[in-house]
């Protein structure tokens, strides 16, 4: 294994997101983690049976399954969800608008996430603008890090919720601040509180200047995974300390990163 993918392993953090518009998603079996995710990008970037299947064979995979989107729909056309293979499982999530029809955002969540739960082992589900219903599936809880999830965690957890729950993060294995925003500023700039803070018309990258660049370097602690290998470390223990049971990075910088001698 390649220095940087030992590093990886040193973090602590145990799965991996990939994005297929991105890489070739069977590098996922070069990684140090035995879990990888398979975000949704839309039908045409959705990988063949036949490449998840292969993967499969050497990681739990879980791909990532709008509920509301045509292919996934259990209550609808759920054609690319029948032809799953049995060994790859799902992340359940309501979708993200950019990757669904103006019909498909109109359709209810919960029936569906909830149809799609009873037709699925194990699955994740995405809490992402639908907690409450997530929560109620009593499935592990697919999180989003925030600057609120180790205070979430905590509350789960004395509330008596004892399933497992994952955090989702991107993740950026650099010191170096321009390498930080480059990689994740454009992703915190969209956070809601990070947005009403940032002046306007502001550089999210590594141009960003004065109060913008505080801004987003302060909120590429809270929504991401940054900093060196001991760094990250201890983030990712104090989310386990807190209640996360799986902690999944994405690689940021994408995948060479986490590979490159």
């Amino acid at each position: 294994m390649l220095r940087n993918a030992e590093s990886v392993g040193e973090t602590g953090i145990d799965a991996a997101a990939l994005k297929p518009t991105e890489c070739d998603v069977a590098r996922a079996a070069d990684l140090p983690v035995g879990t990888v995710t398979i975000d949704y990008e839309g039908r045409e970037h959705l990988p063949t049976p036949e490449s998840l299947a292969g993967l499969a064979e050497h990681l739990d995979v879980r791909v990532t399954t709008p509920v509301r989107a045509d292919g996934f729909d259990p209550l609808g056309d759920d054609a690319l969800l029948a032809d799953l293979p049995e060994s790859v499982g799902n992340v359940l999530v309501a979708g993200h608008p950019a990757y669904l029809t103006d019909e498909e955002r109109r359709r209810a969540v919960a029936p569906r996430l909830g149809e799609a739960v009873d037709r699925s082992v194990d699955p994740w589900v995405g809490t992402e603008s639908v907690e409450r219903i997530a929560l109620a599936t009593g499935q592990t809880q697919f999180e989003l890090l925030s600057r609120t999830t180790d205070r979430d965690l905590r509350s789960l957890r004395a509330a008596g919720f004892g399933g497992d729950i994952a955090v989702y993060a991107p993740t950026v294995l650099a010191d170096d601040e321009d390498a930080i925003l480059d990689a994740v500023g454009d992703y915190v700039a969209r956070r809601g509180p990070v947005a009403r803070a940032l002046p306007e018309g502001a550089p999210t990258d590594a141009d960003a200047e004065g109060r913008a660049r505080e801004v987003l370097l302060a909120a590429a602690s809270d929504y991401a995974l940054v900093g060196g290998v001991e760094q990250v470390r201890e983030r990712v223990a104090a989310l386990r300390e807190a209640g996360a049971t799986t902690v999944v990075g994405y690689p940021a910088r994408g995948v060479d990163a986490f590979l490159r001698d």
